[in-house]
């Protein structure tokens, strides 16, 4: 059983270690964890793409109206067969908005994080088991998602079958190099825990003393607010009052330890307009998307065009054809929420004038990914790419908000004879979502990295050498990953 005095200075010296801990999760492997989590958010919105175009689930009508406060895991349980598309239409809509705010408005900090949110996020990311997809899996989702993967495989051209390939292994490996992180983290808020749990109860208590029960009466006046985690409660009890207590905390300081490795040889200097110019070939993908809407729409308006006209409108738009005269304008009036606020928006819509307008900007995009723009922009300085980058992605970011009000006027205003004929375009919607987001993600890598370069060279820091990421590793190496962290 440990003295008084051992307690208190194990306590110190874990405060100690969990302070230097902190600080390189922070820096190291919190930006491996944002990372990974993108990259697993787009594979993740690729397949689900292509789950919508072949018809393997439907679209969530509701799912732009989603208000998301929290993560949460979704429904995972049994259903019935009669109701098997439209509830997991439901869920992997709900999957798809789940991840996107965690990659895109969650705090993934140090100081936001905590054991709960930790465990939100695993049971978010071992939603669908992607290391171990099959149709034989006894958990229901993983089960559904890999025989709508071998679905979609089928009749497919080779470009679809790769994303589908591609996207499976990139979830596969980033969720194993995401749970190693989560479990490393999970650690470090276990033992903050018991390190708070020492200092405001425990090493005052005699070994008599010190039982969960007694603890847990103590915490609402010493520890307001903090949940009760039992299993934690009994590893301090052992670490502190067991006979081999002492090995128990050896082993906790020496698993949260960082350690330095012998140094690598230096890095070779970033290649900033590489950068750059990798977010201007991915905005410059949105021309895909953006052609595909703009037929839809087309189409759509068309059906709202076909209405039965009067006598006086046939004639007039007899004469317009035999002139080649300009469509008159059409004028909707739109409405969207907006996502800061929260509220919702009306906007007037010139349709054949907005119609233009994304031709010319689809045009402009092509030419950015298999064009000569791309080969002017490239001889161009870093501030006068980073320029035609940021326009660009809001521009795309504008047109997007803009195409789903339109998607949903289609839908809402069309007379009902003709509502089967209004062509949907929200899978193409998500893609365009997809396509801005890697490039603003790539847009905050250039500026983040070129301000960590300016800092290290306002501290004197040869910015040629390796970076603390490279040097520092924490010590034992992580093992395997656990189902889910404890408590």
């Amino acid at each position: 059983m440990a003295e008084t005095a051992d307690i208190t200075n194990y306590t110190t010296t874990l405060q100690e270690v969990l302070i230097t801990r902190k600080d390189w999760l922070d820096r190291s492997e919190l930006v491996r964890l944002k990372e990974n989590l993108r990259a697993f958010q787009v594979s993740y919105a690729s397949l689900y793409n292509i789950f919508l175009k072949k018809k393997l689930i439907d679209e969530d009508p509701y799912k732009q109206e989603t208000k998301i406060s929290e993560l949460e895991v979704p429904e995972s349980g049994a259903f019935q067969e009669a109701k098997r598309i439209e509830q997991l239409s439901v869920r992997l809509s709900n999957f798809d908005n789940q991840l996107d705010f965690l990659v895109n408005f969650y705090q993934l900090g140090m100081d936001f994080l905590n054991l709960d949110r930790i465990k939100r996020i695993v049971g978010l990311v071992r939603y669908i088991d992607w290391t171990g997809l099959s149709p034989d899996s006894q958990s229901l989702m993983t089960k559904a998602v890999s025989e709508m993967a071998n679905t979609s495989k089928v009749g497919v051209d080779t470009l679809t079958l790769s994303i589908i390939g591609e996207s499976l292994s990139k979830l596969s490996k980033t969720t194993v190099i995401v749970m190693t992180i989560l479990k490393d983290l999970n650690k470090y808020f276990r033992e903050e825990y018991k390190a708070g749990m020492r200092q405001s109860i425990t090493q005052s208590m005699s070994a008599s003393e010190a039982t969960p029960e007694n603890i847990k009466k103590k915490m609402p006046s010493a520890m307001p607010g903090s949940p009760f985690y039992r299993e934690l409660i009994e590893e301090i009890i052992k670490e502190d009052y067991s006979e081999n207590g002492t090995d128990l905390r050896d082993g906790v300081l020496n698993s949260l330890r960082v350690v330095e490795t012998k140094q690598k040889a230096a890095k070779a200097a970033v290649n900033y307009k590489a950068i750059l110019l990798d977010g201007i070939q991915v905005i410059g993908g949105a021309s895909n998307s953006l052609a595909e809407i703009s037929a839809k729409l087309a189409d759509n308006q068309a059906v709202m065009d076909s209405r039965k006209k009067s006598f006086f409108e046939t004639i007039k738009e007899l004469i317009r054809q035999i002139t080649n005269a300009e469509p008159p304008e059409v004028i909707y009036n739109v409405e969207f929420v907006d996502a800061t606020k929260g509220v919702p928006v009306k906007e007037k819509v010139y349709f054949h004038s907005f119609m233009s307008d994304l031709d010319k900007k689809t045009k402009i995009l092509t030419s950015f990914v298999r064009g000569p723009a791309y080969t002017k922009l490239s001889n161009m300085t870093e501030e006068q790419i980073i320029g035609y980058l940021e326009r660009n992605i809001s521009d795309v970011q504008k047109i997007h908000k803009t195409l789903g009000a339109l998607d949903d006027f289609f839908k809402a205003n069309v007379v009902p004879a003709d509502r089967g004929k209004i062509k949907g375009i929200k899978p193409e919607l998500s893609a365009l979502k997809n396509t801005f987001v890697k490039a603003n993600q790539l847009r905050y890598d250039y500026s983040a990295q070129k301000e960590e370069e300016e800092q290290m060279k306002r501290l004197g820091v040869n910015v040629s050498a390796p970076t603390s990421s490279e040097t520092d590793h924490a010590a034992p190496p992580a093992t395997p990953p656990a189902p889910a962290p404890a408590p």
